[in-house]
């Protein structure tokens, strides 16, 4: 039988992480180091939101640099990862989704899979954030998903727990007191297994509404919480910066896999 594959959940930022030697580059490369090789990765990214979940099922998918005004490096970057467009059907059954080829990779998974995995050669699926699904329907996603662990697909969810551009402090190297209180009152149920609970984010107080003015960054923690389910959760490369953000991100694995990889 297959290893039961690990969810995991990227904050990934600015896009600049693809190209600059960072702290948060660097633990992404660690990260992909750690991990068992993936035969296939479905990733969720905040940065493709539709009506209804979609699919990129393309054999090569397209990139795509939905970023404005930023240095010419990041929008060189090429990764050529192929598609899977048996898994794109396969998930897209398992979520009664489309499947939409008119997408690609966007900076949400390129800027970090170019470090997980930099040879480009593991398949790459990703799927979009329905806009009008409420918290339990996209954990309820993410549970659906959950088969596909068992056949060597990795589900990445990419976005931040703490993201709102507009009150954002480009001098500041760490976050504001109400984002460190949202980001650790998250971190805090998901380390002791009340994964439901982050369903209520509204329950955190005050800090909820600055955390986000809207939601499509926090929505695909909520898929991966989904999948994952039962599961142990870690947390990599925890850190606020620039006030008004959230570079925290989550490992899930199987209980049953506790003594591998450590």
């Amino acid at each position: 039988m297959k290893e039961k594959m690990p969810v995991v959940f990227v904050g990934h930022g600015s896009p600049m992480n693809a190209v600059e030697e960072n702290r948060f580059s660097k633990g992404w490369e660690a990260l992909g180091r750690e991990l068992p090789r993936p035969a296939a990765i479905l990733a969720v990214s905040a940065h493709w939101v539709t009506e209804g979940v979609r699919l990129c099922p393309a054999e090569t998918p397209r990139m795509v640099y939905d970023m404005y005004g930023f240095p010419e490096e990041p929008y060189r970057v090429n990764y050529p990862a192929p598609g899977d467009p048996a898994l794109a059907r396969r998930a897209s059954k398992l979520l009664g989704a489309k499947e939409d080829d008119a997408w690609g990779l966007d900076h949400g998974v390129w800027s970090v899979l170019r470090r997980m995995y930099p040879g480009a050669d593991i398949p790459v699926v990703e799927m979009s954030v329905d806009a009008n699904a409420s918290p339990a329907e996209l954990f309820a996603m993410g549970s659906r998903l959950r088969p596909l662990r068992n056949d060597g697909v990795m589900i990445l969810a990419s976005g931040n727990v703490v993201h709102n551009l507009a009150l954002l402090d480009w001098g500041r190297a760490d976050g504001f007191p109400w984002a460190d209180e949202f980001d650790l009152w998250v971190r805090d149920r998901l380390l002791s297994g009340n994964f439901g609970e982050v369903l209520k984010w509204r329950n955190a107080g005050a800090c909820a509404g600055n955390a986000f003015r809207t939601t499509e960054h926090f929505a695909p923690l909520l898929v991966a919480l989904g999948a994952a389910e039962g599961d142990r959760a870690e947390t990599r490369n925890e850190a606020r910066t620039l006030g008004a953000l959230s570079m925290t991100c989550y490992l899930f694995r199987s209980r049953k896999n506790d003594n591998k990889g450590e």
